[in-house]
């Protein structure tokens, strides 16, 4: 299946600034920190970032969706609405600088795997497992997410558009097994109905559980 082509991005990108309105896009980042590559990585520790003013890090064609960062208390929104504890396994599918994962060790015990196609952040990411002591019980994968294999995860999060959402949703019913619990900053997944959704800091999270019988509507 092809890729969703940046020209395509473009639109709701270019609609959302002639609205000034926040910018909710994203490719399951979180909160701001320098872009800057003569700076040296100091994500180890966050600096703190209005909820309504996300802004985005790296849109090349590459990806699917552009890095665009969020705040501290939604990861942990994320994490905690999933109710991530050490006995799990994180899959962040679109982990950007990594920090899901890395919050998801360094706050919960838990195992963490970062999916991202771009080297660089893939490279940040592994930078800023190190400096949160986390190294041991996070990994950071070059990959495209529709190639990946997360069928080991307890829990999935994701910050994606619509449509990647929409195209993930075969491979989340594929590969995970029933109870897996699925996270999405922002964005649902048309007819999949959440369990449960929470608004964290102005930004509003779904909760799925993968469901012992895919019902007929969503089987594609």
């Amino acid at each position: 299946m092809p890729p969703v082509r940046a020209r395509t991005l473009l639109v709701p990108l270019l609609a959302f600034s002639l609205m000034g309105g926040g910018l909710l896009l994203s490719g399951c980042a979180q909160e701001q920190e320098p872009s800057s590559s003569s700076e040296p990585d100091t994500a180890a520790t966050p600096t703190s970032t209005s909820a309504s003013s996300p802004s985005i890090i790296d849109s090349t064609a590459e990806a699917d969706v552009p890095f665009v960062v969020s705040p501290e208390k939604t990861v942990e929104g994320m994490l905690e609405l999933a109710g991530v504890t050490e006995s799990d396994t994180v899959y962040d599918l679109g982990s950007g600088d990594g920090r899901i994962p890395i919050a998801a060790a360094k706050q919960h015990g838990a195992r963490g795997v970062g999916i991202e196609i771009k080297p660089d952040l893939v490279q940040r990411a592994r930078k800023r497992a190190k400096l949160a002591g986390v190294q041991d019980l996070v990994e950071f994968r070059r990959q495209d997410l529709f190639e990946a294999d997360f069928s080991d995860a307890t829990v999935v999060t994701m910050y994606l558009f619509p449509e990647v959402n929409l195209r993930l949703r075969p491979m989340l019913f594929e590969q995970l097994d029933p109870g897996t619990r699925v996270v999405s900053h922002s964005f649902d997944m048309d007819g999949w109905q959440p369990d449960s959704t929470v608004n964290v800091a102005g930004d509003v999270l779904y909760l799925w559980t993968i469901p012992e019988e895919i019902p007929d509507h969503l089987q594609e």
